[in-house]
């Protein structure tokens, strides 16, 4: 009589080393290295040259100081990744992170290998992950280093015009870039959700970027200010409210936990499909279907719950873009730079209290408004000159946005805001009135006239 062997239970492989397995695959790819070369040192050697010409790019917030400090670069390097960069980089690893087995026809190996799909699906999560980091870090440090071995560690000046130290500039462009994190997660796990769903579908692989465009496209759009805010686009840019004083923390902790939320439901949409694939299957294409009913519906069903909330817990109104938030926003700006330009002019400093800058704003006309986006506003800065009884009076044609930035372009007069020059004892510098930029809080309250 002969006894059958013990029959040995196969156990799942640890976490770690399929997480370890998975990274070296990732890293291993050569779109993967060179995004990562691409990330280490591009932004280093753009903010260089950039710093060191004479044309800057104004139209991108923080581009017009790019002469004046290191730290500035940095976040018009930030601005375009939030543009661009990161929604393409989440499509480009996320959203082909699964989509990749499909098209090499590796599942069963896997399967086989590991002996657990939850332990798979969290091992290539964590591992994506891991090299979008990578990425983000590299776009900082890289631009950072660029901008300081070009310019060096300067003040930075606010949008609103007040002068941070080194230091805090230094402090708060890297909490920026911290904070871009949480919107970057939510577009890789829509990625995520695109490569199980559609599998060796080429759309899964552009479902970040698809969604990153038409929310795009979105916050172009005089949309409603609640609507905004429950975007996960609007944490792209709410990090600009950090260079104010007080920082505008209302909109950015909104856009964080709008973000946070994404992340969390299109990654458990993206876990329970995965986990209901038939792996036998090895024609497996995907289904637009199951992209609709598991994917589309239930992330606009989210849409329309964090709009109710935002609706129901802030005092978000209309726009957001109201005359009097403006008048108050423009005249905060113009006394912190009326100082800036003082100081160039070797001219005895002056406090704002003394100064008493006030704003009068008008938009299109008698027939309009006072309120909203639009590029047809004309406010009227006055101030009480130091030294003097006279009030000093400038012009200024304001481009506002839907997402509350605005430049504020000086027409006149001359001497003090007509001209992008002043003529210091040192020689022409740039003349910080000219043209300059600002930032709205779309959830604040608008101030007693």
């Amino acid at each position: 009589m002969t006894l059958a062997p013990p029959q040995m239970e196969a156990r799942p492989a640890p976490v770690p080393r399929v997480y370890r397995f998975e990274l070296v695959k990732l890293l291993s790819q050569w779109p993967i290295r060179l995004l990562l070369l691409a990330c280490w040192i591009g932004p280093a050697g753009y903010v260089a040259v950039v710093s060191l010409q004479s044309m800057l790019p104004t139209d991108t917030v923080f581009g017009r100081w790019m002469h004046a400090t290191g730290w500035a670069g940095s976040l018009v390097v930030l601005d375009f990744s939030c543009t661009w960069a990161l929604p393409l980089l989440t499509a480009l690893v996320a959203g082909d992170v699964f989509a990749a087995e499909d098209r090499l026809g590796t599942w069963r190996h896997l399967l086989m290998a590991v002996r657990s799909p939850k332990r798979i699906f969290v091992a290539k999560g964590v591992a994506g992950l891991s090299v979008l980091v990578l990425l983000v870090a590299g776009l900082a440090g890289s631009s950072i280093a660029g901008g300081l071995a070009a310019v060096g560690d300067r003040p930075l000046t606010g949008l609103d015009g007040h002068l941070l130290a080194p230091a805090d500039a230094a402090g708060t462009v890297l909490l920026a870039w911290a904070c871009v994190l949480a919107p970057t997660l939510a577009f890789a796990a829509v990625g995520l959700l695109g490569s199980v769903a559609l599998g060796r579908s080429p759309m899964g692989l552009l479902m970040p970027a698809l969604l990153a465009f038409a929310l795009q496209l979105a916050q172009l759009l005089p949309l409603p200010a609640a609507v905004r805010l429950a975007l996960p686009s609007h944490a792209f840019l709410a990090w600009r409210g950090l260079f104010t004083s007080p920082a505008q923390t209302g909109p950015l902790l909104i856009g964080l936990g709008v973000s946070l939320a994404w992340t969390v439901v299109a990654t458990a949409l993206a876990y329970r499909l995965f986990l209901r694939r038939d792996f036998t299957d090895l024609a497996y294409d995907g289904s637009g279907r199951r992209v609709l009913t598991a994917g589309v519906l239930p992330l606009a069903g989210l849409v329309a719950l964090t709009f109710a909330v935002v609706t129901g817990a802030t005092p978000a109104d209309g726009s957001g873009v109201e005359r009097t938030k403006l008048e108050h926003s423009l005249a905060t700006v113009y006394g912190h730079l009326y100082r800036l330009q003082a100081r160039e002019l070797h001219r005895p400093d002056v406090t704002e209290v003394r100064l008493q800058a006030r704003a009068s704003c008008d938009k299109g006309g008698s027939r309009v408004a006072d309120q909203g986006p639009g590029n047809d506003w004309r406010c009227v800065v006055s101030w009480h000159m130091p030294g003097a009884t006279a009030v000093g009076t400038a012009v200024y044609q304001l481009d506002v946005t839907a997402n509350g930035r605005y430049v504020a372009d000086g027409d006149g007069p001359k001497e003090v805001n007509g001209y992008f020059q002043i003529r210091t004892p040192t020689g022409d510098a740039p003349n910080p009135l000219w043209q300059f930029d600002g930032h709205v809080d779309l959830l604040a309250s608008a101030p007693e006239e």
